[in-house]
């Protein structure tokens, strides 16, 4: 019983944590220079408006939008 139980537990354990690892990747990958310092840095000023006017929630979805939109190093001509 000591054997199964010595053995189990590593394995569950490992499991656990490869499960914590996928579900923690995608909100890294979310924050990573696109949260409050990145909008405060490169914010338009629509995106303050909304910020003042909706909050902080509103103000970053609509900022995280415009970023999906443009890719990197392909700007729209004005």
């Amino acid at each position: 019983m000591f054997v199964f139980a010595a053995v189990t537990v590593p394995l569950v354990l490992l499991g656990l944590l490869l499960a914590m690892e996928r579900v923690e990747r995608p909100l890294n990958a979310a924050d990573t220079g696109k949260g409050l310092e990145g909008f405060l840095d490169s914010a338009r000023p629509d995106e303050v408006a909304t910020f003042v006017q909706q909050g902080l929630p509103a103000a970053l979805e609509r900022y995280r939008r415009r970023l999906r939109r443009t890719p990197p190093g392909k700007h729209r001509a004005i």
